[in-house]
């Protein structure tokens, strides 16, 4: 009795069915990225200007957290609710006379603070074992500090806060007004440059 020969699969559209799977996952796979902090590095400095007016310690603002997530400010343990207040404070001292006075400064100008926003440095340490939600933490509150004076300062400049400054170039509809509002951003922004130095991480007990 002869064999019966068992029926083929027609496999000649494996291949295009195949290729359209791959372009179907290729167009609505996302693909998630890490964000970092932005951060804008200082502009280099006048080589007219004294150093050692730059790296005074009293316009250093040295904040140090450890890999138990203790917040030590200038060498005092601070909690960190405190340290957005205890940063304004540093850096809108306005402590500087001469040519290092701030005349829009509101600080307490104590002697042992800041002499001028352009001078104070917030200079961050941080253990190579310190939780990231800490770090995201302090980060945020130095930040917080920087934005409540560039609000403070832009309303009363512009009558807008520096937030909405931003909003408005973005909205900008023409080079014009985009180019006004930047040298609104850029006058705020040397009023209170953002001076944040991270030190390479250390094993801080």
């Amino acid at each position: 009795m002869a064999r019966r020969s068992s029926p083929e699969i027609n496999a000649g559209s494996m291949a295009d069915i195949a290729f359209l799977l791959l372009i179907f996952f290729l167009v609505t796979t996302t693909i998630e990225s890490d964000k970092g902090i932005t951060r804008k590095l200082p502009p280099i400095e006048d080589e007219s200007e004294p150093a050692e007016s730059i790296h005074k310690e009293r316009n250093v603002f040295e904040v140090v957290l450890s890999r138990g997530g203790e917040l030590l400010v200038k060498d005092k343990p601070m909690d960190i609710e405190d340290l957005r207040e205890a940063a304004i404070d540093f850096i809108d001292n306005g402590g500087g006379t001469g040519s290092a006075a701030c005349t829009y400064c509101q600080g307490p100008q104590a002697d042992d603070l800041s002499e001028n926003p352009k001078k104070a440095i917030i200079a961050l340490e941080y253990d190579r074992q310190t939780k990231y939600g800490k770090y995201i933490a302090v980060q945020n509150e130095l930040m917080g500090a920087f934005n409540h004076l560039r609000d403070r300062v832009s309303q009363s400049e512009f009558g807008v806060p520096f937030s909405e400054l931003q909003e408005e170039l973005n909205k900008a509809s023409n080079d014009v007004q985009k180019e006004e509002v930047k040298q609104k951003i850029d006058q705020i922004r040397k009023l209170y440059p953002l001076n944040i130095s991270e030190a390479k991480p250390e094993r801080v007990n």
